[in-house]
């Protein structure tokens, strides 16, 4: 009652695991029991007592069950002579020498003949007896407490690597360590990837990320072994990034595999990958890519400094971070494009842009985005010039269908009539009579019944999805005809218009539009034409004011910028692109050596 609030006690153990434990180990534990484990102060210190270390990961790790724990012992001179552990089993040098008969065999290999020295950590070598036989090494094993979570690394390597070389192998003395954790390092754990921390919370976060934490009797530090292997998917396509022409490989969710697929396109020491951990209980691995030399400087620093500031207690997708950095949290038009393709991240790198990329997910974001960003696809610098820019412009139309064609078939039957051909209009006119509501309500049916009928295909079984989107949209729209709830026109509109969408390559893009369809339908539907044009002027400017970390998201149509046009309305060759957008950077523009027109040999 009148100790200090802030100790921790640790609590008893279990009676089954009490009775496993042999008698010197029991007597410490005993010992640990009626003493304060760590102050607040402490507690990220590594303790170099092994069984206080055991104790202390084990509370941690309460009802853990994944976490394993390993303990071996390692023969020979490891650093020193370790400290000698409270036991009435403890037994000193000079009473291990008179043990000994001198009429005893020498084991092979137990270290025997080592010249007589004195080491500053423990007794002192003993001098050979008399009688030529070599002396013994009176340093004592020491232990080693291996901690992982099972299902997070790779247990061939962890054998083979870790608890091999340290039952098997027996340890020599090294240079280069000064301490007993740095020696396992150098000398006795053939891991390509390894480091040794001195906090407690950075091991605890390394054994949590997949990696095997190595506590060494007498050591104030750890080893870090990366030896990660959990399950993963293969790297495949995207499904919503499909190409004809160009590389079919996408992201997963494992971040290393992710940044080597860029690394492996751009193979340059500029390529710079900033590495973040984000998340006080998931402490995802967040990764920023750049390449250095291009990007500008302005933006990399802004979307450090938004990435950094984002507090929160979890990040399992790039959505999370996305609404943390945007410019526009209430805008339907994204600011920061996401992508699934390596390809794509790298292009935008090489342009001047920065990539963000989050482990768990297979999705990108790159930033600054413009508009017309959305509506280009990664194939459009695949194939040559002239068929690129006619798809591009394909695309820009069926672009504009699918935002105002509804609201204009509403405008033109109930306001406008007079512009419609007699003919038309007649069967219009018929069509409308069987039917009980306006133009306007129709729309809002069918085109309400279509985006359920597309999310229902999307979250449907793959096998089925497509299968019941087609089904569903001929037999409910045949059946609306046929009980004269819609006109027929008003099915071909609608059915248009949702397979206009389908050609944005970008579904940031493309559901803005879909979102934006149905105010537009609202104003046509009481203003006419001049409901429409109040509509596609207020979008106009919002896109002008919009920004992307400081980038004006119309550019380079608003402000204008001719040169850029090039790579908007049309893809220009590739020889005549020979400048990085300035929508991007303004450092190092030069991207190839003009003049390289291709020419026919006279």
């Amino acid at each position: 009652m009148g100790g200090p609030e802030n100790v921790v006690r640790k609590p008893k153990p279990l009676k089954g695991e009490a009775k496993k434990l042999p008698p010197p180990l029991q007597d410490r534990l005993t010992i640990l029991e009626s003493q304060p484990i760590v102050s607040p102060a402490n507690q990220d210190k590594i303790d170099p007592d092994i069984d206080r270390m055991e104790q202390t990961l084990k509370q941690i790790f309460q009802n853990c069950s994944d976490v394993v724990f390993r303990r071996v012992s390692i023969e020979g001179e490891v650093m020193g002579t370790p400290p000698v552990r409270e036991s009435s089993d403890a037994l000193s040098a000079k009473d291990v020498l008179e043990s000994i008969p001198a009429s005893a065999p020498v084991p092979a290999g137990t270290g025997f003949g080592t010249p007589a020295a004195t080491d500053s950590d423990g007794p002192p070598w003993v001098t050979p007896p008399e009688d030529g036989r070599p002396a013994p090494d009176t340093r004592r094993p020491r232990d080693v407490l291996i901690v992982y979570v099972d299902g997070l690394l790779d247990f061939r390597h962890l054998d083979d690597m870790v608890l091999k070389p340290l039952l098997f192998d027996r340890p020599h003395p090294g240079d280069g360590a000064t301490n007993p954790a740095e020696w396992l390092q150098l000398h006795a754990v053939p891991v390509g990837e390894t480091r040794v921390v001195d906090t407690l919370s950075r091991a605890i976060q390394s054994i949590l990320a997949g990696e095997a934490g190595l506590f060494v009797e007498g050591s104030d530090r750890a080893l870090i072994a990366s030896i990660r292997g959990w399950e993963k998917r293969s790297i495949q396509e995207p499904n919503t990034e499909q190409v004809i022409r160009g590389p079919r490989e996408g992201f997963v969710e494992t971040l290393r595999v992710n940044t080597s697929l860029v690394r492996r396109k751009i193979r340059t020491p500029k390529l710079k990958v900033e590495a973040l951990n984000l998340g006080t209980l998931t402490n995802t691995d967040v990764v920023i890519l750049y390449i250095d030399g291009v990007v500008d400087n302005q933006v990399l620093e802004e979307v450090r400094q938004r990435v950094r500031d984002i507090q929160i207690d979890g990040i399992l997708e790039t959505g999370y971070i996305e609404e943390f950095i945007e410019d526009c949290w209430w805008s339907p038009f994204p600011t920061l494009m996401d992508t699934e393709r390596p390809d794509v991240v790298a292009a935008q790198l090489l342009e001047g842009r920065v990539a963000i990329l989050v482990d768990g997910t297979p999705y990108a974001l790159v930033a600054p985005m413009t508009f017309w960003m959305g509506l280009q696809a990664n194939e459009d610098y695949y194939a040559r010039s002239m068929i690129a820019t006619a798809i591009r412009w394909l695309r820009l139309c069926f672009g504009f269908i699918a935002l105002f064609l509804p609201s204009f078939y509403v405008a033109l039957v109930s306001f406008q009539q007079e512009m419609v051909p007699t003919t038309f209009l007649l069967n219009v006119a018929a069509s409308q009579e069987a039917t009980p509501f306006p133009a306007v309500v129709e729309a809002f049916l069918m085109e309400f019944m279509f985006e359920t009928l597309r999310e229902a295909g999307v979250r449907l079984p793959k096998a089925v999805g497509s299968a019941i989107s087609i089904v569903g949209a001929l037999v409910i729209g045949q059946a609306a005809v046929q009980a004269g709830i819609v006109s027929a026109p008003m099915v071909i509109v609608v059915a248009t218009t949702g397979i206009a969408s389908f050609t944005i390559p970008r579904f940031s893009i493309g559901i803005a539009i879909r979102l934006l369809r149905f105010p537009l339908l609202f104003l046509a539907g009481t203003l006419g034409f001049f409901g429409i044009t109040v509509g596609l002027i207020a979008i106009l400017i919002h896109l002008s004011m919009l920004r992307s970390f400081g980038v004006p998201y119309f550019e380079p149509l608003a402000p204008l910028n001719g040169w850029h046009l090039r790579d908007v309305l049309i893809r220009a060759p590739r020889w005549a692109l020979w400048k990085r957008p300035q929508t991007a950077t303004d450092r190092n523009r030069k991207r190839l050596k003009p003049g390289q027109k291709p020419s026919p040999p006279n």
